[in-house]
């Protein structure tokens, strides 16, 4: 409990919006943008499989965002390994 009341809805706040918003440039970073060549327009519209109550699977490109992600993703797990194993740097 912390003297002032209105301290309390701060940090809710200062933790709640950035994961919105987080979430929601998530969202619309997947939502369109990919790496396009010559037939990622037809893969975008053409059905290849149809299941129970509508739901179609198409072949669509794979998101850059999700690219970018674990390109990053793996290079940090290649510079730790390296200051952590090789140079013996105490993190």
């Amino acid at each position: 409990m912390h003297y002032f009341e209105l301290r309390n809805l701060q940090h809710f706040i200062l933790y709640l919006l950035p994961a919105v918003l987080g979430i929601i440039v998530l969202a619309v970073a997947l939502s369109g943008t990919y790496f396009r060549s010559k037939n990622s327009d037809k893969r975008m519209q053409d059905v290849h499989t149809t299941y129970i109550d509508g739901i179609e699977e198409r072949e669509a490109p794979f998101p850059l965002v999700l690219i970018l992600i674990l390109a990053g993703t793996l290079l940090w797990m290649f510079l730790y390994i390296i200051y952590y194993g090789v140079l013996e740097v105490k993190l």
